[in-house]
């Protein structure tokens, strides 16, 4: 992964490599649902939430129910 191998790239996250993919997901072609989307999670500030969302087996609704999983990418 990209994240892991920037040497010069500072950041808060930087501390917690290596990071591990475990869940990717399409959301749209329209860039504004894209951005809608990724600002509804970042404001959920939840860990339990992330590991939920994360979960194959749990069923997205509202403006989640947009995500679709991206099969077989877990390491």
């Amino acid at each position: 992964m990209k994240h892991n191998r920037q040497e010069n790239f500072n950041t808060f996250t930087r501390k917690f490599r290596p990071w591990k993919l475990v869940a990717l997901f399409e959301v749209s072609d329209d860039k504004a649902n894209v951005i809608a989307v990724e600002r509804f999670i970042k404001r959920q500030k939840s860990r339990r939430f992330i590991e939920t969302l994360c979960d194959e087996n749990h069923q997205l609704s509202g403006i989640l129910a947009q995500l679709v999983r991206v099969p077989n990418l877990r390491d």
